[in-house]
């Protein structure tokens, strides 16, 4: 049995014939199988295992016309060959060929056109060769540089323009910069800011429009500061409030018998 589709064609929909093929001395020898093992086939399975069983055959199919093609030899391919695809027509090709490639070269590709293959290149650069894609036009660019820049170097994310992105740069900057991003216009942000923040700046969000940053002041802030929170409009911050409130007084009660 197999998962391949059962018909042989090649990448502009003819069929393919071995009889006509380079390679018919290779297959007499099991080098290669009709849709199983192809370099001539359209799907990228069959060329894929065409190269896993002959590695040394991928040189010479980095200019072959089909994208697939050369995107699956760049994978096997003299690591000296790849620096041409660098500026390959199809993204696949190019960033086939980067992956391999010692980490500088990723920086020719940090602008490159498609987005994956800045989301990925993103991936294998760091510090400050990274720091260029913090402004990248593409928000999943910026989230992926904004999880893997140092905590240091995300100063220029913290009014980056997608929520999703601050959530992350407010869980990795230095706690010093937290207050910065305390009057956030998104709550999720602002809730990240406040799991981080400690109880005694906590208190500065008390009246924070969203419940569940009021629960955050209401839970892990001094006991002190919570006067405000006893009669909040949310039931839960109320309780948690009022809870602590009292146990509070109880100890000063306590404490002047």
């Amino acid at each position: 049995m197999t998962d391949d589709i059962g018909e042989a064609r090649d990448w502009q929909g003819n069929r393919v014939d071995c009889s006509g093929c380079t390679h018919l001395a290779l297959n007499g020898v099991g080098g290669c199988r009709i849709r199983h093992a192809c370099v001539n086939d359209r799907y990228a399975r069959r060329i894929d295992r065409f190269f896993d069983w002959n590695p040394g055959l991928a040189d010479a199919y980095l200019g072959h016309p089909h994208f697939e093609v050369r995107a699956i030899a760049a994978k096997s391919a003299n690591l000296f060959l790849l620096p041409p695809l660098l500026g390959d027509a199809d993204e696949t090709v190019r960033w086939n060929a980067v992956r391999r490639l010692p980490r500088r070269y990723a920086l020719q590709l940090r602008a490159d056109p498609h987005r994956e293959v800045r989301m990925r290149v993103a991936t294998l650069i760091a510090g400050d060769d990274l720091l260029p894609m913090a402004s990248d036009e593409d928000y999943y660019v910026r989230l992926v540089v904004a999880r893997r820049l140092a905590p240091l170097l995300l100063g220029r994310m913290i009014d980056d323009g997608e929520a999703e992105v601050r959530s992350v740069v407010a869980r990795r900057v230095p706690d010093e910069w937290l207050l910065g991003m305390v009057a956030d216009r998104d709550a999720a942000v602002r809730l990240e800011v406040a799991r981080r923040l400690s109880p005694e700046l906590l208190a500065l969000m008390h009246r924070d429009p969203d419940w569940r940053i009021r629960y955050e002041v209401a839970s892990r802030a001094a006991a002190s500061e919570l006067m405000g929170l006893v009669e909040d409009q949310d039931g839960l911050v109320r309780e948690v409030a009022r809870s602590r409130v009292a146990v509070r007084l109880e100890r000063g009660t306590g404490a002047s018998l």
